[in-house]
């Protein structure tokens, strides 16, 4: 997941004139919709693995924090089985939480429901998810285990779902619960402000209403975005290429001020 805030953010005053990007814009959630590969993962034996994961999880599934290597967001992940259609996952960072999301399994086997709490921004977003089966579990494995579809998010607290842009003809802004970049159409690469992976943005404007954004870190292309404006200035349509897991997420969101 991003791996996406109560407060209305402020912009940087860079603009004398306005473009369709300008202002806060909040997600619609019934509109977020990710195709490709699956997410992949299974509990067997003790043991939690993650085959979708770049790179790939392997740890014991007691509960305690089991290092793990080349991951960007946490360097440990604690999975604990917690009833016989539950798991919980808690990711941290040098000591320090950085994502935990509750599994549950439907009786029917065919849904799982995941709702996390996120502490990379500057306050902690919250969200449910469903995601559908596409492949059963392993003999013997936990309920959770199998190859699930990303389908819906259903409940996500103004720290997830908002957004603010503005864009003048020489560069373009985001801010992201206190995560932020100021990038000019130079193909250079521009930081993300308190973002704790790191990633690094080069902007492209193709025209008045679509901007490309390419994510990269430590030298690798991570993300392929595009942001497009409606005309009337109302609407935004994200495309995320999520280049390393292959799944391609979209997203519209609808203007706040």
């Amino acid at each position: 997941m991003r791996n996406l805030l109560p407060a209305l953010l402020l912009l940087p005053a860079v603009a004398l004139a306005s473009s369709a990007f300008d202002g806060t814009w909040k997600m619609r959630m019934d509109s977020m919709k990710t195709t490709g590969k699956a997410d992949q993962f299974q509990v067997l034996d003790g043991m939690y693995s993650c085959s979708s994961c770049v790179p790939e999880i392997k740890v014991k599934a007691d509960g305690t924090d089991q290092k793990v290597e080349g991951h960007p967001y946490y360097d440990t992940v604690a999975v604990t089985v917690a009833s016989p259609s539950s798991i919980h996952v808690v990711e941290k960072q040098g000591g320090k939480l950085v994502i935990s999301v509750s599994y549950e399994v439907s009786t029917d086997g065919k849904t799982l429901t995941g709702k996390f709490q996120d502490y990379t921004g500057s306050k902690m977003a919250t969200g449910t998810f469903t995601e559908t089966r596409r492949a059963p579990a392993p003999p013997g494995s936990h309920r959770v285990s199998g190859s699930w579809q990303p389908d819906q998010l259903h409940e996500a607290n103004d720290a997830q779902r908002t957004f603010a842009y503005q864009m003048t003809n020489d560069q373009f802004s985001m801010h992201w619960n206190g995560q932020s970049y100021n990038a000019k159409f130079d193909g250079k690469e521009y930081p993300v402000h308190g973002d704790p992976g790191k990633t690094v943005v080069t902007l492209k404007r193709l025209d008045d209403y679509n901007v490309q954004e390419t994510d990269s870190r430590d030298g690798k292309v991570t993300d392929e975005i595009h942001i497009a404006a409606a005309k009337d200035g109302q609407s935004i349509e994200v495309t995320d290429n999520d280049v390393l897991h292959h799944q391609i997420t979209t997203f519209t969101l609808d203007k706040q001020q």
